[in-house]
C-alpha cells in the first residue's frame, strides 16, 4: 500500500541525486550493489549489539538505493531483465540482514526467544510473501492483490521502531516496547498477506484454466 504513494514522492526528491550519479558515470547496477552491502552492513554491525537507532541510521542511509537506481535507469531509458533481477534478488538479502540481526540480538543479549522466533517468522514471511507473486506471475498470473503489509510496509514499520526503541540508550524511557509490538504486526501482517496471495492465485489459476478449458471445448 505504501508503494503507491511514498515511492512517487521519493521517486520525485531523488531524481536530482540519480541524474547527478548518471553524469559521474556511476552504474545504476553498482548502486543496487552499495545499498546492499550497506544495509547488510548496518544491520548485521549493529542490531545483533542492541544498538538500533545508529544501525536504523546506517540502513537509512543505504535502503532509498533501491528507489535511486531505478529512477536512474529510466532516466537513461534502458530498464533491463539483468538489472530487474539483481534488485530483486539483493532486496531479499538486505531483507534477510534486517531481521536476521534482530533475530540475533533476541538470540543472545536479548534473552527473548519468543521474540527471536517472531522475527524469524518475519524474516521467512517476508521472502515467502515475496515468492508467491514472483511464481504466480511465472506461471502467467497477473496477481492483482494489493497486500496488507507488503515490503515497503515491513520496512518502514520495523526501522522505524528500531530507530525509536533505540532512543532507550539515551534516556529516553519506555520506548524500547514500540520494537516489540512493531514486530508482532509485522509477523501479523506478513501472515495475512500471503493468504490474500494465495488465494488470489487460486482464483486466478481457476479462472485461467477454466478460460482454456472452455477455450479448446469450443
Amino acid at each position: 500500500m505504501l508503494n503507491k504513494y511514498a515511492r512517487a514522492f521519493f521517486t520525485r526528491v531523488l531524481t536530482p541525486f540519480a541524474a547527478l550519479l548518471l553524469r559521474l558515470g556511476v552504474s545504476p547496477d553498482t548502486v543496487t550493489l552499495i545499498g546492499t552491502g550497506g544495509v547488510v552492513a548496518g544491520a548485521l554491525a549493529f542490531y545483533p549489539r542492541g544498538e538500533f537507532f545508529w544501525g536504523t541510521v546506517v540502513i537509512t542511509l543505504f535502503v532509498f538505493s533501491d528507489l535511486v537506481d531505478g529512477n536512474m535507469a529510466r532516466q537513461m531509458g534502458r530498464s533491463s531483465r539483468w538489472g530487474a533481477f539483481l534488485d530483486s534478488t539483493l532486496d531479499r538479502v538486505a531483507d534477510a540482514a534486517i531481521f536476521g540481526g534482530l533475530a540475533l540480538w533476541y538470540a543472545g543479549g536479548g534473552k527473548n526467544l519468543v521474540l527471536c522466533a517472531v522475527t524469524l517468522f518475519c524474516l521467512a514471511s517476508g521472502q515467502v510473501v515475496s515468492y508467491t507473486k514472483a511464481r504466480g506471475e511465472a506461471i502467467g498470473l497477473p496477481v492483482n492483490v494489493n497486500g496488507l503489509v507488503e515490503r515497503a510496509e515491513r520496512l518502514v514499520i520495523s526501522l522505524v521502531a528500531c530507530g525509536l526503541s533505540g532512543l532507550h540508550a539515551f534516556g529516553v524511557p519506555y520506548i524500547e516496547v514500540l520494537l516489540p509490538i512493531a514486530l508482532w504486526i509485522v509477523a501479523a501482517g506478513s501472515l495475512v498477506t500471503l493468504i490474500q496471495r494465495v488465494v488470489t492465485v487460486r482464483r486466478e489459476a481457476a479462472e485461467a484454466d477454466a478460460a482454456q478449458g472452455g477455450g479448446e471445448t469450443a
